[in-house]
């Protein structure tokens, strides 16, 4: 019997979950199916390719919410055996409020750690493929940007002609191994820089170990020189914004590849809060259906539904305000990045701590 009641319950609950992901999916794909609509209305393509894009992108949105989707789960799920009175049929074989808050809120727990594992990895690639598709009808063409495992490259419109910039990695507020390449309008070479390294702080770049070669009556020429400058659209921020989208890594990435990533030029804080944050959601999820559990399981009325469902949203408002402040705080140094990124688990464990022992009383 026990057996059966625990399939009953983890099934039932995983179903529920899997019931609001469709809905929130299919809100999230009609609200950006406009979105992209409103992209690609002065292109010629056909809807397939909006519809495709927004397909691909929702998994990625659903990840960043499944804190909030699991507790309306729970929420729903605990209002519905408490109102078809299973709650009480449970307790009467002997499953406690305690026993049943732990089959949930560790199920939750272990849907976090497979969706890091075996969901990441696809949705990462989504968003990448996303990107990449997006960035071809992208109406300023003409200045690109991309890094993969080659390095850095860089294309720029001038009055001139092009500018073509590679680089190896990034590293600190320099590029390392640094080729230019200037075409005229008909995309012939006009000169090409090579640099060692490239001072990219500000919009004046400033390359050292330089050799220009360029052509003259017919003949490449070169010269050589310890510093050059040149005046690029891009600077050190704007380079970095590449390093810092969140969503087109997955967590096995991180955990493989986090020294490769670090040499390649990410920022070794934005792999820290990537990687933690990306660990605390399987605790978030934990944390956040032993909250909508204890909302629900003081007491068995059904006159106290609305209530339930107003206080839920109140406290996902104010979770999703603390964990944004937190992170805030964590980004502008005022407290350490990895304490920003667990205090709201921290502060929800404490609070999770003494509202089980409540429940466990009922």
């Amino acid at each position: 019997m026990n057996k059966i009641i625990f399939y009953y319950l983890l099934k039932n609950f995983l179903k529920t979950f899997l019931v609001v992901v469709a809905i929130f999916y299919c809100f999230g794909l009609i609200l950006n199916l406009f979105e992209e609509i409103e992209f690609f209305k002065n292109i010629d393509v056909s809807i397939f390719l909006p519809l495709m894009l927004t397909s691909i992108f929702i998994p990625s949105m659903i990840i960043k919410l499944l804190p909030f989707i699991i507790f309306i789960s729970s929420m729903i799920f605990m209002i519905k055996i408490r109102n078809n009175k299973d709650l009480l049929t449970l307790k009467v074989y002997g499953y406690s409020n305690i026993k049943i808050f732990f089959i949930l809120a560790l199920t939750s727990f272990m849907v976090g750690w497979l969706i890091l594992l075996a969901s990441t990895p696809i949705t990462s690639s989504m968003v990448k493929y996303y990107e990449k598709t997006k960035s071809l009808y992208a109406k300023d063409i003409e200045h690109l940007v991309t890094f993969n495992k080659n390095g850095l490259w860089i294309k720029e419109s001038l009055n001139s002609g092009d500018r073509i910039i590679t680089a190896s990695k990034k590293n600190g507020l320099k590029l390392t191994d640094v080729t230019i390449f200037h075409l005229n309008n008909k995309y012939e070479l006009r000169e090409k820089i090579v640099s060692n390294s490239a001072d990219i702080s500000t919009n004046l770049w400033i390359l050292n170990d330089v050799i220009i070669s360029f052509p003259e009556n017919g003949i490449f020429k070169s010269k050589k020189t310890k510093n050059y400058q040149i005046e690029s659209i891009y600077d050190y921020e704007k380079i970095n914004s590449l390093f810092r989208n969140f969503d087109t890594m997955s967590f096995l990435e991180l955990i493989l590849n986090y020294d490769k990533l670090l040499n390649s030029g990410y920022s070794k804080r934005f792999l820290s809060q990537s990687l933690h944050s990306m660990l605390s959601l399987p605790f978030f999820l934990f944390l956040m259906t032993a909250i909508a559990s204890i909302l629900t399981m003081n007491t068995l009325k059904k006159s106290d539904n609305l209530k339930f469902i107003t206080i839920g949203l109140v406290v996902t408002v104010i979770i999703y305000y603390f964990k944004d402040l937190s992170l805030a705080l964590g980004i502008t140094d005022r407290v350490p990045l990895i304490l920003a990124i667990w205090s709201p688990v921290l502060a929800l464990s404490l609070f999770t701590f003494i509202g089980v022992l409540q429940i466990n009383e009922k």
